[in-house]
């Protein structure tokens, strides 16, 4: 039998892979033991309900993708930058895996899972918030509510990236990400030439594809 903390991991990698594949409605805990390797009461021994584990697995999400969205941000050259690389490197990793944002941010789930959902939104926005507020203290922005636009930002990058109202990205995720980010850019306050120059320029981290 696998020791606690890798049984743990395997199932969460697993229902990661099949929420990735399939989304959250059709993901089975049963699904979950098959790719994870396990047997189903191994998965129910550390996750008593589906709603648990799929509690679980928002949160490794939320965590992944905050912490890409800093990585981002911390390597940019500047202020503006890095506003600029953390929308970018969101809208990226939300076209490459859209499915599984939709599942993290949209997807209709039971209520007790709303909390996280939340939580995932919240945190987004706050690293949103940080960015714009660091732009404007620098006099790269004009100054502003930054919590009002990172409110905003949020929403045009959920609903233009994953939500129903959404375009289809295929073979074009590289365009739908550059327009996106040159809108919320130019909401912010940033000149459209400057707002331009940084989308073409902004290099994502990682290895992170459109």
């Amino acid at each position: 039998m696998a020791p606690d903390g890798d049984a743990r991991r395997r199932i969460l990698e697993a229902t990661y892979v099949c929420v990735a594949r399939w989304g959250l409605s059709k993901t089975t805990v049963e699904d979950a033991a098959r790719q994870a390797g396990l047997s189903r009461a191994t998965v129910y021994r550390y996750f008593p309900a589906k709603t648990d584990l799929v509690a679980a697995l928002l949160k490794q999400i939320a965590a992944s993708e905050i912490g890409a969205l800093r990585r981002a941000a911390a390597a940019a050259p500047g202020p503006l930058s890095a506003l600029s690389a953390a929308i970018m490197t969101f809208a990226a990793r939300s076209l490459r895996e859209r499915r599984l944002a939709f599942a993290a941010i949209a997807e209709p789930v039971e209520a007790e899972l709303d909390a996280e959902r939340l939580a995932f939104r919240r945190l987004l926005a706050a690293e949103f918030a940080a960015c714009i507020d660091a732009a404007a203290a620098a006099g790269r922005l004009p100054e502003q509510d930054g919590r009002a636009g990172a409110a905003a930002v949020t929403g045009l990058l959920i609903e233009g990236l994953i939500g129903p109202l959404a375009d289809d990205a295929s073979g074009r995720g590289r365009e739908m990400v550059q327009s996106l980010a040159l809108m919320a850019l130019r909401a912010l306050g940033v000149a459209d030439a400057r707002a331009r120059g940084l989308v073409v320029q902004t290099a994502l981290p990682d290895g992170e594809k459109f």
